[in-house]
């Protein structure tokens, strides 16, 4: 589970800020909220709020930014990606660290990189202790060879093997250590190096990251008729007139003439990337992009299985295709996959999970994923600007976050639960009256009418 995401000169961060998963131990209210691993207790929801340009969308983009990086290196678009408020941050390094839990395991990993210069300067991995101690599993400094920590210790094989490994990367600026570990090697259960697939595997395929504009799953839900039949009665509870969802397979040129060519190719040279980089022999996802939605199925050596959806409507004996649906169709689509998903400890983290959705079903989905999940290790951080689900009785004021702009025009990182609020207190009526900020700050502005 997410423990806490750390981010400092990244867009428009400029400090160290940081969104902790960490509950209160002053609240009582909504205890089935919170999961307990070892003496810690995490949370399962952050919902986030903020003006628009606050910083919101940034701070899901700084998942995305580290799982790029992670898969591809640091891409040549992120040269300018450093808080440019100050002059000297284009010099100064940009620092992101995850902390995290793997079955009861504390880890927290992180790199620092100039993104100007698209250079790496450290990256560090530690296992973190009860006690609030830590012991180093690994450290890259610079342009030296990773170094693993005094702790672990390694047999004369593993040793020789990860020295092979760490003289090898010497000068690898652009890539991380991490991924390096994980590419073709294979570790046997009681290695004592299988702390680096721990912490790469949860980090690549159990954080979800959805934006408004595209939507990423590896879920099989659209891959069997049983599942598209709960779909469909799950969609059904949301009044948006589709009684029905089908799959119907196409080709590469049809998926062609649906969306733009460029897109295509994307999607398949993400896919390829993915398996290279995860050893595996097959890879199926689910995506949603403007105009199309798309099951793709790739196994080595064989052409690629694409199927799209087919959706049918009360009373219509017609066929509609995805494009044809209203945007807030769409938009559950993207969000649907978050409450049929049976992969435990997954953090979904989604951009604007309100674009496009009437309040009343906005809260509809998030009791019913709370519903699905209640008990799992599963969590929601998302962003949004839907008041009314600011609400004591659906989140605790620790799970309420907020996103405000300084007089530096920096994005500042701040909890509801600084506030001293009585349980009684009507939130979304405080927050749209200013007194917890992070809402929009309009000036005065004439306009000039000619006699």
């Amino acid at each position: 589970m997410l423990v806490k995401i750390s981010i400092e000169n990244f867009k428009s961060f400029d400090k160290k800020e940081e969104l902790s998963m960490i509950s209160s131990s002053k609240m009582q209210g909504n205890k089935n909220h919170r999961v307990k691993i070892k003496q810690t207790q995490l949370l399962k929801n952050a919902i986030v709020y903020g003006a628009n340009a606050s910083g919101k969308s940034n701070l899901v983009a700084a998942f995305a930014f580290i799982k790029t990086v992670l898969m591809e290196g640091l891409p040549a678009g992120s040269a300018n990606d450093f808080c440019r408020n100050r002059q000297d941050n284009e010099t100064r390094e940009s620092v992101f660290e995850l902390q995290f839990t793997v079955g009861e395991t504390f880890y927290a990993y992180g790199f620092s990189a100039i993104l100007s210069q698209r250079k790496i300067t450290e990256e560090w991995l530690y296992e973190l202790m009860q006690d609030g101690g830590a012991h180093q599993l690994f450290i890259r400094e610079g342009s030296n060879a990773p170094a693993l920590g005094d702790n672990v210790k390694l047999s004369p094989a593993e040793k020789s093997r990860f020295s092979v490994y760490s003289e090898d990367f010497i000068g690898q600026d652009v890539q991380l250590f991490l991924p390096e570990m994980n590419r073709g090697k294979k570790y046997a259960k009681n290695s004592k190096l299988v702390f680096f697939t721990e912490a790469f595997g949860w980090i690549m395929n159990n954080i979800i990251v959805i934006n408004p504009n595209i939507g990423i799953s590896n879920t099989e839900a659209y891959y069997n008729d049983e599942s598209l039949d709960n779909i469909s009665k799950l969609i059904q509870t949301f009044d948006t007139g589709v009684t029905e969802i089908k799959t119907k397979q196409i080709t590469i040129d049809e998926m062609g003439k649906m969306i733009p060519a460029e897109v295509v190719q994307g999607i398949f040279a993400h896919l390829k990337t993915q398996m290279r980089m995860t050893n595996l022999l097959s890879i199926q996802m689910t995506w949603r992009v403007e105009g199309g939605f798309f099951n793709i199925r790739i196994k080595e050596n064989s052409d690629p299985e694409i199927a799209t959806l087919v959706l049918k409507h009360d009373k219509s004996g017609f066929d509609f295709s995805f494009s044809e649906e209203s945007d807030g169709t769409r938009r559950l689509f993207d969000l649907i996959d978050m409450l049929l998903t049976d992969r435990p400890d997954t953090v979904f983290v989604v951009d604007e999970l309100e674009r496009s959705l009437h309040p009343k079903l906005t809260e509809h989905f998030l009791k019913l994923f709370m519903e699905a999940h209640e008990g799992i290790r599963m969590q929601m951080v998302f962003t949004t600007h839907e008041d009314t689900i600011m609400d004591q009785s659906l989140f605790r004021r620790d799970e309420i976050w907020f996103v405000e702009r300084d007089a530096d025009n920096a994005s500042k990182i701040y909890s509801l639960d600084r506030f001293k609020e009585r349980y009684d207190k009507k939130l979304s009526k405080a927050y749209l009256e200013g007194r917890y900020g992070a809402i929009p700050v309009f000036r005065q502005f004439s306009f000039r009418k000619g006699e």
